[in-house]
């Protein structure tokens, strides 16, 4: 047992390292520090009065607080230690496009910022974990080492519907071309248990501009048949405008929620997008929705 699990660390070491160093220059960019998101937990520091719940403990009832009016409150402190913040990609097939040789693959792309995006939590106290896998989440160095791990093992391609622990924290990395539908589901069954989010939709440059010209022929990688265009940059306007429509929605959908939303596309340094998220998770992201990072 010791032997088979030291030949899975090797291997494992053999291949992780490059994403995870990468992932760590990135985080090492960003500006570091105490997390700002104010939590409700156990600690010292006063928070916020509400109202009594069935359950709630009578020790934590403020009487003081309670005297002044009809209601009982119960007094919430700050939580200085971590909350749990998810993280899921999409791995269907769609995330494997590229549309050249000097751009990643999509997905390749969000399980980079997917890492870099854990390590900069991890640096920050907060306990992360993937939402398609059925581990709890931990803060730890060994904690990226599991998630890079589990991202190779891991073909979802949408995030699973699961009850969620209490002021968690969802970020979801993919394309977002699925039916509005679809990304519709995606964030009500999160946000309808009260939960915070983040979207980051992952493009290649080619998809966000559709350069090209002449006769070119379209082959889906989901199922969805194929189309030849003869003259593409005629259809380039409508597509343009499709694209737009779809992202729109998408925003439209983040904002109802309370949800943060940016798009990124392979082509761009991934930098910023990880100063985005960082910020975003904080609440001190610039505001504007589907706003380009």
């Amino acid at each position: 047992m010791a032997t088979q699990l030291q030949q899975r660390a090797e291997a494992l070491g053999a291949v992780l390292p490059p994403l995870l160093v990468r992932a760590d220059r990135i985080a090492a960019t960003v500006i570091q520090g105490v997390h700002g998101r104010r939590r409700v937990g156990p600690g010292e520091a006063f928070w916020q009065f509400r109202r009594y719940q069935p359950g709630d403990s009578t020790q934590r009832i403020d009487w003081r607080q309670s005297a002044k009016g009809r209601h009982v409150f119960v007094r919430e402190t700050e939580w200085e230690a971590a909350e749990s913040v998810w993280l899921w990609r999409d791995a269907s097939p769609s995330m494997a496009f590229t549309s050249s040789r000097t751009v990643e693959p999509k997905g390749e792309r969000a399980d980079l910022l997917l890492l870099a995006t854990a390590s900069l939590l991890v640096r920050g106290g907060e306990r992360v974990g993937l939402l398609d896998q059925n581990e709890p989440p931990r803060n730890s160095r060994a904690t990226l080492l599991r998630l890079a791990d589990g991202l190779g093992r891991t073909s979802s391609p949408a995030p699973p519907a699961k009850p969620m622990p209490r002021f968690a924290t969802v970020v979801l990395f993919s394309d977002f071309l699925a039916p509005i539908e679809d990304i519709k589901r995606w964030i009500g069954q999160y946000a309808d248990q009260g939960l915070s989010g983040c979207l980051l939709q992952v493009m290649d440059p080619a998809e966000e501009s559709l350069p090209y010209k002449g006769r070119v022929r379209f082959e889906g990688v989901e199922n969805d048949g194929e189309v030849l265009a003869r003259r593409v940059e005629t259809l380039r306007g409508a597509y343009l405008a499709r694209l737009a429509e779809h992202r729109q929605a998408i925003a439209d959908l983040a904002r109802q929620a309370g949800w943060s939303f940016a798009r990124h596309h392979t082509g761009e340094a991934p930098d910023r997008a990880a100063m985005w998220l960082y910020q975003a998770l904080e609440g001190t992201a610039a505001r504007g929705w589907g706003q380009a990072c």
